[in-house]
């Protein structure tokens, strides 16, 4: 799931309007004057900064500094309220703390300078996504679920779904262990990308008995012989899985993910994956009827009748 890389001052911006909302509702003109956001002013700062085809590194921090003070203000204006007697939905509170984190991050970073800080909050709507640098030409950075899939005999599991980055080779023998526990048996290879092998998992497969796709690490010793025909094959073999990933995103949903909570956004992931697998019942089914029309012999039917 794609999504363009959030800025700072932009995600302000959003928490602001969205605090201001939550104040628009807390509100009651039975109460007397409403307490004063300078809304307009912001959204006139706000417009004036990103109408800028340029952004110098002195702008962003002034722009930064300013929707921070707007924020700083509404939250302010929100505590008052709720010191009142105020109250809040479940998910207006959750949306007002979402806010309050976002507001406390991006002090920190503006204070000590620095562009990081841990479990940073990149989106008001969806505060669990995380960003994952993947490094792909034109997308260095993305937004969403990072997940792991295995495939045996055609068959799609889906292995892990996270929405915070992690090293995939620390699921490898995980993996080997469900694999035993469902066929009662370790699998006889695992083809596998190189990220899988480490020394760890390299231990691993030896001491079972797997043999893991891919040369040795480190340079290659002189005289060993090295079967590049294997690899070759291995690689081959492999590349299935990686269609199996762009066949869930073009046809079975995994590449449109428009839900917003995280549970919801793991149950879509998790139907695509089944989508995949009833395709691959569907093409099953399509070939025996084909099979059986090739095989039987044409049915003709003969009836008379008069006029």
């Amino acid at each position: 799931m794609w999504k363009p890389h959030p800025q700072d001052v932009s995600l302000l911006n959003e928490a602001r309007e969205n605090a201001e909302k939550l104040l628009d509702v807390l509100h009651d003109p039975a109460d007397g004057k409403k307490p004063r956001t300078y809304r307009e002013r912001a959204r006139k700062d706000y417009l004036k900064y990103t109408r800028c085809r340029k952004h110098t590194a002195k702008m962003t921090r002034k722009a930064i500094g300013k929707q921070l003070t707007y924020l700083r203000r509404n939250l302010d204006a929100v505590d008052g309220k709720l010191s009142l007697g105020k109250s809040l939905t479940t998910r207006q509170m959750e949306r007002l703390d979402t806010i309050r984190t976002i507001y406390e991050q991006q002090k920190y970073m503006y204070d000590n300078q620095t562009r990081r800080v841990n479990d940073r909050i990149v989106s008001v709507s969806q505060p669990f996504i995380r960003p994952i640098v993947r490094g792909k030409a034109g997308k260095p950075v993305e937004f969403g679920a990072k997940l792991d899939i295995s495939v045996v005999d055609g068959w799609t599991r889906l292995e892990c779904c996270s929405f915070d980055a992690y090293n995939e080779a620390g699921n490898l023998q995980e993996m080997a262990e469900r694999f035993r526990d469902r066929e009662g048996h370790y699998p006889c290879r695992i083809l596998a990308d190189k990220i899988y092998r480490n020394r760890e998992n390299l231990n691993y497969c030896k001491e079972h008995g797997i043999r893991l796709s891919g040369p040795a690490l480190g340079r290659p010793r002189k005289g060993e012989p090295r079967d590049k025909s294997q690899d070759y094959r291995d690689e081959c073999e492999r590349v299935e899985v990686e269609r199996r990933f762009s066949l869930a995103k073009r046809k079975c949903g995994m590449g449109l993910v428009t839900a917003k909570l995280r549970e919801t956004s793991a149950h879509v992931i998790a139907m695509s994956v089944l989508v995949l697998n009833l395709r691959k019942i569907q093409c099953a089914i399509l070939q025996l009827l084909a099979f059986l029309r090739a095989i039987l012999p044409p049915k003709v039917t003969v009836k008379s009748g008069s006029v």
